[in-house]
């Protein structure tokens, strides 16, 4: 168990640094779509809980 969330935590962190670079690269760009921006945002916001809930998680089981 501690190893599957060890492995989640993971990807969930690959994810956030994903549309962390995403949403920096349409901005950076700027012709980027805003409904775009704020969807990426809303979905790295949600990564980044689900990611601090994992790490809680693994705490309390240590």
């Amino acid at each position: 168990m501690k190893t599957f969330l060890t492995v989640l935590l993971i990807l969930t962190m690959m994810g956030v640094v994903a549309t962390l670079v995403a949403g920096v690269g349409g901005m950076i760009k700027g012709s980027g779509n805003p409904r775009r921006s704020n969807r990426l945002m809303q979905l790295r916001v949600l990564l980044q809980g689900l990611a601090i809930a994992i790490v809680a998680i693994l705490l309390m089981m240590r």
